[in-house]
C-alpha cells in the first residue's frame, strides 16, 4: 500500500498545524511564494497543479512502461510453450500472465479521460474516446465461442455462446482452418458486428486460451463452484497424436496449431498496442500526449479527478463488483477464467491511491513519486478534505483486502459472491467505493475544477 496512506501524510498534517496562518492558509512561516520546509515525503508544502499533473504523467509512462515489458516476458513465456508444450511450460505462461496484469491494473485509473487508452489515433494524436486501443487490450466480458471450443452453458449465461464467428467461418477462429490466422484478420474480427462481446485481441483472450472457461467441474453435481480457475490441458498445444480440445477430447493436430498460433499472434498485438501508449507517455517524446497534457494545467487536473472517480464508482464498484455480486454471474467477473478477480480490484483501487499520493512502486521496486492531490490540497488550504479523502482511500484498501485475502484462502471472488448480495466483504467495498466518490467531488469543488459525471459508467443503482 502507498506509504503515504499507512501513516506519512497524518504525520505531515500534524506539523503543518503550526504553519497555518491567520488567514487559514497553509505554508511557511513568514514565507511569501517561497517552498518553504518539506513537506510529507519531502514534497514542497507550496505546490503548483502543474507539479500535480507531471507527476501523474510520470506514473502513468512507468506503469505503462511496466506493463509492457512484462507483456514481453509473457510473449516470451507463450512462445517458449508453443515450441514445447509441458505443465512446466504451461505454468509459466500463466504466471507471466497473472504478473503482467499486477501493473496494467493499476493504469485503469488512466481511462475515462479522453486519453491515450480510450481515445490515441495511429498517427499520435488523439481522437474520441473508443478510437484508442482499450478495446484491443482490456475488453471484457468476452464471447469466447469466437475464438475456441466452449461447453454448452455456463450457469445458463448467454455468456458461453454468445460469440458469433466472421462470416463464412464454421464453429470459431481456431477450428476453422480456411481463416487465415495473421495479426491483420484478428485484429479486423475484433468487436465483430460491433458487438463488444466478439474480442479476439487483448488479455482476456490470451486468458481464455490459457486457462479455458472456468466450468468449475468439482463433479458433485451440485452446481456449487469449485475454488479453481479453468481446467484447459497443456494438450491443447500438443502436436501429432497427443493434441486436444479439452480434457480426454482428442483433436486433429492442426487444431492445436492453430491453437498455438492465434496465441502468439496475440502476444504479439498485446505487446505492440502497449507500446503504443508507452510513446504517448514518454517524458522525451516531442509533441505526444506527455508533453500536451504536463502543459494542460487545469484541464489536465480535471482529468485526473474524473478517471479516479470513473474508475472508482462506475467501473469497478459498478461494473466489475457490483453487477457480478447483483446477479451472482461468473461470466460477469473481470477475469472468470483464471480467478484472478480480486487482484484487478486490489489493482484498480491502488491506481486510485497512485493518483492521489503521486505515488507508483515499480516492478523493480523502485518508486516514482512526486507533488501528489493530496499535496495541493494542503498547499491550496484544504487540509481538512485532504484528511477526508486519505481516510476514505484507507477505509477502501482495507475493505478490498479483504476479498483479496479471501481468495488467497481459497474463496476466489466466483465463489464469494455466490454468498449473496449482502456479502459484506464485496457490498462493503462497494459501498466504501461510493463513499469515496463522495469525497471526490469535495476534492474537486475545493479544487475549483470541470469535471463530467463520476457516475456515468454504470445502470445498476449502487
Amino acid at each position: 500500500m502507498n506509504k503515504k496512506l499507512t501513516g506519512l501524510l497524518a504525520m505531515g498534517l500534524l506539523a503543518l498545524a503550526g504553519c497555518e496562518g491567520d488567514d487559514g492558509s497553509v505554508g511557511p512561516a513568514g514565507a511569501t511564494g517561497a517552498a518553504g520546509p518539506a513537506g510529507p515525503a519531502g514534497v514542497p508544502l507550496v505546490v503548483t497543479r502543474t507539479d500535480v499533473v507531471t507527476t501523474n504523467a510520470n506514473i502513468a509512462y512507468a506503469s505503462y512502461s511496466d506493463s509492457w515489458v512484462l507483456a514481453i516476458e509473457l510473449q516470451g513465456k507463450i512462445d517458449d510453450l508453443v515450441a514445447a508444450p509441458s505443465q512446466e511450460t504451461f505454468d509459466a505462461a500463466k504466471d507471466a500472465w497473472l504478473a503482467v496484469n499486477e501493473p496494467y491494473g493499476q493504469t485503469e485509473v488512466y481511462r475515462f479521460r479522453v486519453g491515450p487508452i480510450d481515445a490515441l489515433l495511429p498517427d499520435g494524436s488523439l481522437g474520441v474516446e473508443g478510437d484508442g486501443p482499450e478495446g484491443a487490450i482490456n475488453a471484457w466480458p468476452l464471447g469466447e465461442a469466437l475464438v475456441d471450443y466452449v461447453a454448452t452453458a455456463v450457469d445458463g449465461d448467454e455468456g458461453s455462446d454468445s460469440g458469433n464467428p466472421p462470416t463464412g467461418v464454421t464453429g470459431n477462429i481456431i477450428s476453422d482452418t480456411t481463416f487465415t490466422l495473421s495479426k491483420a484478420n484478428i485484429r479486423d474480427n475484433n468487436e465483430l458486428d460491433d458487438d463488444e462481446r466478439n474480442l479476439t485481441t487483448g488479455f482476456h483472450v490470451i486468458e481464455f486460451l490459457l486457462w479455458g472457461q472456468d466450468l468449475n467441474a468439482d463433479l458433485s453435481g451440485t452446481g456449487t463452484r469449485d475454488a479453481t480457475g479453468g481446467q484447459r490441458p497443456f494438450s491443447d498445444y500438443q502436436t501429432g497424436a497427443s493434441c486436444t480440445s479439452g480434457i480426454g477430447t482428442s483433436s486433429a493436430s492442426v487444431i492445436c496449431e492453430r491453437r498455438g498460433q492465434y496465441l502468439q499472434l496475440a502476444a504479439e498485438i498485446l505487446v505492440e498496442d502497449l507500446k503504443t501508449l508507452v510513446d504517448a507517455w514518454n517524458p522525451n517524446g516531442t509533441g505526444n500526449h506527455y508533453a500536451n497534457f504536463v502543459a494542460g494545467g487545469d484541464v489536465s487536473l480535471a482529468k485526473i479527478l474524473e478517471g479516479m472517480g470513473r474508475l472508482g464508482f462506475g467501473e469497478l464498484a459498478g461494473e466489475r463488483m457490483n453487477i457480478a455480486l447483483l446477479t451472482n454471474s461468473q461470466e460477469d467477473e473481470h477475469s472468470c477464467f483464471s480467478d484472478n478477480t480480486h487482484r484487478d480490484i486490489v489493482t484498480n483501487a491502488q491506481g486510485i491511491v497512485n493518483s492521489y499520493f503521486g505515488e507508483y512502486t515499480r516492478i523493480d521496486g523502485s518508486t516514482v513519486d512526486g507533488a501528489g492531490i493530496d499535496d495541493l490540497l494542503i498547499s491550496e488550504g484544504f487540509t481538512e478534505t485532504a484528511n477526508a479523502f486519505r481516510a476514505a482511500l484507507e477505509t477502501t484498501m482495507i475493505r478490498i483486502s479483504t476479498i483479496d485475502d479471501m481468495a488467497k484462502a481459497g474463496m476466489p471472488f466466483d465463489t464469494q459472491i455466490q454468498l449473496g448480495i449482502n456479502e459484506p466483504n464485496i457490498a462493503g467495498s462497494i459501498q466504501a467505493l461510493s463513499a469515496q466518490t463522495d469525497i471526490l467531488e469535495t476534492v474537486i469543488s475545493d479544487l475549483d475544477v470541470t469535471v463530467g459525471d463520476l457516475r456515468q459508467d454504470t445502470e445498476e443503482e449502487i
